[in-house]
């Protein structure tokens, strides 16, 4: 296998148990993060985004929690997926034997802090290792630490992530032949175990699997190019006829050049049309569609024609507009933005598109340094070298609820913390924008380019692989670790729990847009360190303003937040 480290299970490395010190009040860390953020000016790679309402709501009630636990349970509170027995209940508890099994699962991760246990967040761990307390399946003496269980996971998935198949190893008690049916009684249905099935004593979740085969989730409309009117746009054109490229960029966009022309004659122009001439100039500069030549060269917008509501209102704000007018042109920004919401759901891919996105994901084949594809990891560290088995467009486009989605597979020995994510947004970036996607293999080099993260969300777990193990299982008349007898759960699963979730998700937040890099034109990577325009003072402080926000996105994750060093978080 690669140089990678291993991911910790709760019982190797006790240390990641500990639960963290709770913080005083919200107030009080609001202050500190305001001081921190005054003393290093815009807080570099580390910078935590700004939380939302809803999040913060939710960071807020998580103190609160953690401070309840600390004064009821003193200094060192129980682990929110312990189970406390009195020690009348432990020593009535009659004493069984335990196997070491092996235990094959599926999850829908919404909701969830991930699949690692955490002593102060709801974890898929932390509700399968309650579950098995509640199903007898470990004893009352062992229902407060799961090393005492011998408890090792196959492959850790960050938050929000799902798996059709996922493996635990540890010491069970399985004498009731019901004892699956049990443990599934007690769980959410968003978390089921397909099978338990004993397990050589050496046996580890981690250190046996071969490989891992990943599924990500992507609507096809990603792939659609930027809004000509947009900053990323305008300068994919630049780029070309400077870098003499002009001939290819129009070769690889020629099945979407009239995209968006044909829309906004379409869908858009009928909205403006309607519109009393005094607003329709307003409309036209908030949305950027056919705005003023200023408007179409900042970088506001979010690069699908539409421009971030927040500056659409500043803007109107500032004219010497009614408040009825005022209230005209917020209401016609959002027809319009509904607009190109509908018609980019009712894209349909191109089969020259296929192609190309297949194409551009063989080029992850093979044994590569995927150092700017992770955090925290540089191009000498020989941990940044993985193998990719396969990596394909895995069957052909479904629409769910009026959306066209594309099914992408990626086979594996192992993944870095965001690694997955990071390669299809590569991808999608690159056809999107027309670029050679040979962008990729210069990826590889010893340079440090910025690659988003595409969203967790479309990101699933298919099934670990144990090639090596279930050869020595056969050899030795063990039953195999095997997921293809489960098929039929797993697929009406999928279906409910993690597809539907998925879709429905996506259809309500809009999680799949858009950002601007410019390595993705011809400049190639120089154009990440050079200008070839000369800018004026404002589109020099809104440039400035969107790259810091970009780059917060992109690397945003802090030391303290990794866990297992980053190993398999896709």
């Amino acid at each position: 296998m690669d140089s990678a480290v291993q991911n910790p299970s709760p019982g190797e490395n006790p240390a990641k148990q500990d639960p963290p010190t709770p913080q005083a009040t919200v107030a009080d860390q609001a202050g500190e993060q305001k001081m921190d953020s005054s003393a290093t000016g815009r807080g570099g790679r580390n910078k935590q985004k700004d939380m939302g309402r809803k999040a913060y709501r939710r960071a807020a009630n998580d103190r609160q929690e953690a401070k309840r636990r600390k004064l009821e349970q003193g200094e060192n509170p129980m682990p929110i997926y312990a189970t406390q027995f009195s020690q009348e209940d432990i020593d009535a508890d009659v004493r069984r034997p335990k196997k070491k099994v092996i235990v094959m699962l599926g999850y829908s991760g919404t909701g969830y802090h991930g699949m690692q246990l955490c002593p102060t967040e709801k974890t898929i761990e932390g509700d399968l290792f309650a579950a098995f307390v509640a199903a007898n399946a470990i004893s009352k003496a062992n229902a407060v630490d799961p090393k005492k269980s011998s408890f090792v996971r196959c492959a850790r998935t960050d938050k929000g992530v799902h798996a059709a198949g996922n493996v635990v190893s540890l010491k069970l008690i399985i004498e009731d032949p019901d004892i699956v049916q049990k443990i599934n009684e007690k769980l959410n249905p968003q978390i089921r175990v397909w099978g338990i099935i004993p397990a050589t004593k050496g046996f580890s979740a981690y250190q046996f699997c071969d490989s891992r085969m990943y599924e990500y989730l992507i609507p096809s409309h990603c792939f659609l190019p930027p809004h000509p009117s947009t900053f990323l746009a305008q300068k994919m054109v630049e780029m070309a006829e400077k870098h003499g490229d002009m001939e290819a960029f129009k070769e690889r966009q020629a099945e979407v050049e009239s995209y968006w022309e044909e829309t906004d004659k379409k869908h858009i122009q009928p909205i403006i049309d309607a519109l009393p001439e005094k607003i329709k100039p307003y409309v036209q500069a908030a949305v950027g569609s056919v705005g003023s030549e200023e408007e179409k060269a900042t970088p506001a917008n979010n690069g699908s024609g539409e421009t971030c509501e927040e500056q659409t209102e500043s803007d109107t704000k500032k004219s010497d507009l009614t408040p009825d007018e005022q209230a005209q042109v917020n209401v016609a920004i959002k027809d319009i933005r509904t607009a190109y919401f509908k018609t980019k759901n009712e894209y349909r891919i191109p089969p020259e598109r296929l192609a190309r996105i297949n194409a551009a994901l063989a080029l992850y084949v093979g044994t590569k340094n995927f150092h700017n594809y992770t955090i925290q990891k540089t191009f000498r560290d020989p941990s940044a070298r993985r193998l990719i088995k396969s990596f394909k467009i895995s069957r052909d486009p479904v629409v769910i609820n009026g959306t066209e989605w594309l099914s992408l597979k990626v086979h594996g020995q192992s993944f870095m913390m965001h690694q997955i994510r990071k390669m299809v947004a590569m991808v999608a970036l690159l056809v999107r924008c027309g670029a050679d996607i040979k962008r990729i293999e210069e990826s590889y080099q010893n340079s440090r380019i910025p690659i988003p993260k595409a969203p967790g969300l479309g990101l699933l777990l298919e099934r670990p692989i144990f090639d090596g193990y279930n050869k020595k299982a056969k050899d030795l008349g063990r039953e195999l670790l095997d997921f293809d007898k489960y098929e039929k759960e797993m697929d009406e699963f999928k279906l409910k729990e993690i597809y539907q979730r998925i879709f429905t998700e996506e259809a309500e937040k809009h999680a799949y847009k858009e950002n601007t890099f410019l390595y993705v034109t011809s400049g190639g990577l120089a154009a990440c360190s050079s200008s070839t325009t000369q800018p004026t003072a404002a589109q020099e402080e809104d440039a400035r303003k969107a790259e810091s926000k970009v780059l917060a996105e992109v690397e945003s994750e802090s030391e303290a937040e990794l866990v297992d060093n980053g190993e398999d978080g896709g």
